[in-house]
């Protein structure tokens, strides 16, 4: 089975609007390549209602494509629920970083693919964060203004796979995904 097969077959296993992110899919794919790809399906609780995001991550020799459709219930604008895709493209030579968090129970006995969870984060300078707190000098009787510290972080994108809700083969294509990212922005 080729990859855009592949792909597809996934988006319908999630069962979240396949339709709609496919073709979204399409639309920011157009006719490159697909090198690999990888779905995510969460729920998410917001109040008293139960909402589901898909993020699907797809690499091309050239470009990281990220889709993202979320749900919505009926507002002033829309007297029914609707949903909302957006697709970006970024050059692989904008990734900045591909980070990778490993959950494994029981380390002593680790044994590769036996994670429970795999944290995938990626940045390409898209969103800055910036945490400032007010710095201190550590002598407790001190009440000068020493300013703030803080720190600076690009983190575009984070999604975190657990064989728990998501099954232990998507940990696997998490970090079979992102070794496939870092090879090309490598």
């Amino acid at each position: 089975m080729d990859a855009r097969s592949q792909l597809r077959r996934d988006i319908e296993k999630s069962g979240y609007y396949p339709d709609l992110v496919d073709d979204s899919l399409k639309t920011a794919l157009g006719d490159e390549e697909l090198v690999d790809f990888v779905v995510h399906h969460e729920a998410t609780f917001d109040r008293e209602e139960l909402r589901r995001h898909a993020t699907v991550l797809a690499l091309t020799p050239t470009r990281l494509i990220l889709q993202h459709t979320d749900e919505h219930p009926a507002d002033d604008n829309y007297p029914q629920p609707y949903a909302t895709s957006v697709t970006e493209a970024v050059r692989l030579t904008a990734v900045a970083s591909v980070a990778v968090t490993r959950v494994v129970p029981g380390p002593e006995r680790y044994a590769p693919n036996s994670a429970a969870e795999a944290v995938l984060t990626i940045g390409w300078g898209a969103v800055q964060r910036i945490d400032l707190e007010p710095a201190s000098c550590g002598d407790p009787q001190c009440e000068a203004d020493h300013g703030y510290a803080g720190t600076a972080a690009s983190d575009d994108l984070s999604l975190r796979f657990s064989a728990a809700g998501d099954g232990p083969d998507a940990v696997q294509r998490a970090l079979a995904f992102a070794e496939a990212l870092s090879r090309a922005t490598g």
